[in-house]
């Protein structure tokens, strides 16, 4: 791949990572975050921009990675936002997770500049991020997926073009609630299991061998056991996560009542100051219900 020059906007924990595989490829980088650059950019090649729009002026293909979709909104459209750099025939890529109804309407504007489009979420994580294994979904023109593809897999392994703008969207919403409702089913089952009287390490250790077998109960579980809630991904991410899928159900009327019960055990975990743990501690919001913890001795 010849040398390209990219534009990375958010450094959090898992921009952090996937700009680094950027870099490490030899693109020219430029980068822009609204907190402290971290560390490992400070003697590197990358060039710290001050805003969104000089990264868009320098860059040619901008990738935007930040919390929700009013974040998403300023970087691109916000005062010296990225739409205020942009020449005609640069790409755009969002690869946060936010409102596919809002997707579209950023991509329109963003084409009316001339310029292309593509939303692509990601999954898979801190450790996907950096190990550069993250699955991306991406929505937008064949043509454009195509060009960048090279880019995207320097950051993943499981690429693909689900449809036009906004299906990256709607795919990473139906990931999030797939995960969301397996936390639960694998939560539950190791609190039974435990209440009941067995060793929850054992049991996971046998269900890993059957029809349960599952990631959340592989890596998930492990934590649920350990009691190692630090992020991984936080609760309040999932959260925005889980608010897409039942607004975004609700305009289509769709009904999703047990993503609407994943989200109340969320909240019961926000409730106990918990917006900062891993969501595999879901967990205690069941135990809290049962009045019991995995790994305790039953009475």
């Amino acid at each position: 791949m010849s040398k390209l020059k990219l534009g990375f906007i958010g450094l959090g924990i898992m921009g952090a990572p996937m700009a680094s595989h950027l870099l490490a490829a030899g693109h020219e980088l430029f980068i822009n975050t609204r907190s402290k650059v971290p560390d490992e950019f400070a003697n590197s090649a990358a060039v710290v921009c001050a805003t969104p729009a000089e990264v868009a002026k320098k860059a040619d293909i901008i990738i935007t990675m930040v919390p929700d979709t009013p974040d998403v909104e300023k970087v691109l459209f916000g005062e010296n936002g990225v739409a205020h750099g942009l020449t005609k025939g640069k790409i755009v890529i969002d690869m946060s997770s936010i409102s596919p109804i809002a997707t579209k309407e950023f991509a329109k504007k963003i084409n009316d500049l001339g310029c292309e489009y593509l939303d692509a979420p990601v999954s898979g994580g801190q450790v996907g991020a950096k190990g550069g294994t993250l699955t991306i979904m991406i929505g937008g023109k064949e043509s454009v997926f195509q060009a960048v593809k090279p880019v995207f897999e320097l950051m993943g392994k499981n690429i693909t073009l689900v449809g036009d703008n906004g299906a990256g969207q709607v795919t990473k919403v139906a990931n999030q609630i797939i995960v969301a409702l397996n936390i639960e089913a694998v939560a539950e089952a190791l609190l039974f299991a435990s209440k009941a009287g067995a060793d929850p390490a054992r049991v996971r250790e046998a269900l890993m061998g059957g029809f349960a077998s599952s990631k959340i109960l592989e890596v998930h579980a492990e934590r649920m056991i350990k009691r190692t809630f630090d992020p991984g991904f936080r609760i309040e991410l999932h959260q925005k996560d889980l608010n897409l899928a039942l607004s975004s159900a609700r305009a289509i009327g769709v009904s999703l009542p047990n993503t609407a019960t994943a989200q109340e055990l969320f909240n019961s975990c926000l409730a106990h100051g918990g917006q900062a743990w891993d969501h595999s501690a879901m967990v205690k919001a069941l135990e809290k219900l049962a009045n019991f913890e995995i790994g305790q001795k039953s009475a």
